[in-house]
């Protein structure tokens, strides 16, 4: 087999330093670099165009799903996996949505690790045991699904707003939780109460958990 080569994102030196000892212990994997922040992950993807960045989502600029988010862009090729301590909906699916390829948690075994690099440097898609279970009752719940056709004149993202806004969110939090702008939201949020043909918020937040939405 071929050497993966791996750029390894990650703010806190000593997981980044043992997660590096561990991989290059690995003989079809070569660690081409580590980054620390977002910034750096994008430039040292876009220059050492590794097969695999493993990449964190907490970092001191902006995080990894927005790093994951440009380096997919403008390297459609490179696989990301994200490695990270957040197991909610939100960074799930905004990993998702910016084009992660796998999305482990960081108790997940050395094993577990080197089998989704592998996974990643192949084109799969690979999930932790905890996030498949996530995304396994996210997708059955028949529940969801019949919430979204409440509204079937809301877009997806605005949906997504809407649910947060149920769940008494302001513009600045959903903002984060979906790595979008403040000024996105707005957009969003204007849109939503024009198609429900609501005044304001809390007529907004009637009408979505009248339909169920906002219950966590």
């Amino acid at each position: 087999m071929d050497q993966l080569r791996i750029l390894v994102v990650d703010d806190h030196p000593l997981f980044r330093f043992g997660l590096c000892q561990t991989l290059q212990q690995v003989p079809d994997v070569e660690v081409a670099g580590e980054a620390a922040t977002g910034t750096a992950a994008v430039a040292m993807a876009d220059s050492l165009q590794p097969d695999v960045v493993v990449m964190d989502l907490n970092m001191p600029d902006f995080n990894g799903v927005e790093a994951t988010r440009r380096i997919v862009r403008t390297s459609p090729h490179v696989g990301v996996l994200v490695l990270t301590m957040f197991d909610d909906n939100e960074s799930v699916f905004a990993a998702m949505r910016a084009g992660a390829r796998g999305y482990l948690l960081k108790g997940a075994t050395p094993e577990e690790i080197v089998r989704a690099i592998r996974a990643v440097g192949q084109g799969q898609a690979i999930f932790g045991p905890a996030i498949a279970s996530r995304l396994l009752g996210f997708f059955g719940n028949n529940a969801r699904a019949a919430q979204m056709e409440a509204f079937p004149e809301l877009t997806a993202r605005e949906h997504e707003v809407l649910v947060l806004i149920a769940q008494g969110e302001g513009n600045a939090a959903i903002a984060r939780k979906l790595v979008i702008s403040g000024k996105t939201v707005r957009n969003h949020v204007s849109n939503i109460f024009s198609k429900l043909h609501v005044a304001d918020r809390a007529e907004a937040i009637m009408r979505a958990r009248e339909a169920g939405l906002g219950e966590n």
